[in-house]
């Protein structure tokens, strides 16, 4: 089989539907494949959903968790359950655009040692958001706080498909190969990060990721508008952040970057105070979380006694 699209869904009911409606809209002609969707222990009516569509979509497959499990550990599960030679991970909030899946597989036919080619991402609007990076290390992190990161650490933009550090997991055609090779997702990264360290141990073992500007994929980013939850996943967003610093460089640069992001922020927390409509307090939570990443992230959130769904989080 060429192609396994998989899918993790957190009460993500109307979302899932967008996005399962997507692939078969634009699934390119020919291409033998099938869709996984795991369901992240969902409440919302999502499990309904997927046995009233399996019935319509050609090939849908669905995986059931009685508890919620973090993105690293979901995206692992499909892969190891697909059948796929690639495999597409998208979030249930990600709808491919038409061309999206047989660019993205040309993409990876043509390049033997790509392991792995991430999609430009849109705003709900249609506006391209920046979705691939340089590898973080002490020179990204200065030259974030010298506001200089779009043309020094940004590498989506532009025309033409070429290698970056790593590549947003909205919507990444993964060569099955080459995640089996290197051992999966660490499950460590419970939420972001993962992918971070995913590419960089692609490329560690002799693969590369590209940045495919072709494949389009629409994103809604259905979390960065929950504010109920956005404290936890500053914590989580900068502990695995620094994970992944201590992880691949030492404790050293971890904590040079530590200060670096933090000093980052301030300026923005300064320009909020002027700014109507921005709040000073949301930078401020990001520069101490950066400095010392502490408290109760996502994982905590999710995972606590007592809690069967993702939704009670």
């Amino acid at each position: 089989m060429k192609l396994s699209y998989c899918v993790v869904n957190t009460n993500g009911r109307e979302y899932l539907r967008a996005c399962l409606g997507a692939i078969s809209a634009h699934h390119p002609a020919g291409v033998e494949h099938e869709i996984l969707v795991l369901d992240n222990a969902s409440s919302d009516g999502s499990p309904e959903l997927l046995e009233e569509l399996g019935a319509e979509l050609e090939g849908l497959r669905t995986i059931a968790l009685e508890r919620p499990d973090g993105k690293a550990a979901n995206d692992t599960r499909l892969l190891r359950e697909a059948r796929g030679e690639y495999c597409l991970l998208l979030n249930e909030d990600s709808e491919v655009q038409a061309n999206a899946a047989a660019a993205l597989i040309g993409a990876l036919d043509v390049d033997p040692r790509a392991g792995a080619a991430g999609a430009q991402l849109l705003s709900p609007a249609g506006e391209p958001q920046p979705c691939a990076w340089r590898l973080p290390g002490v020179g990204t992190a200065v030259a974030q706080a010298l506001f200089l990161h779009r043309p020094l650490v940004t590498q989506s933009g532009g025309y033409e498909t070429r290698l970056v550090g790593w590549a947003q997991s909205a919507a990444m055609l993964v060569r099955r190969e080459a995640a089996a090779e290197i051992g999966w997702l660490d499950p460590a990264f419970f939420v972001y990060s993962d992918e971070t360290d995913f590419c960089k141990r692609l490329g560690d073992a002799g693969w590369h990721t590209l940045y495919v500007p072709s494949a389009r994929a629409v994103h809604h980013e259905q979390l960065s508008t929950d504010r109920d939850s956005g404290r936890y996943r500053i914590v989580e967003f900068h502990r695995n952040r620094d994970l992944y610093m201590r992880k691949h460089h030492g404790r050293g640069a971890a904590a040079a970057v530590r200060a670096l992001t933090a000093f980052s922020y301030l300026p923005r927390a300064f320009a909020a105070l002027l700014l109507p409509g921005h709040e000073p307090d949301w930078y401020l939570a990001h520069a101490s979380q950066a400095l010392r990443p502490r408290g109760d992230g996502v994982r905590e959130r999710v995972l606590a006694p007592g809690r069967t769904s993702a939704h009670d989080a």
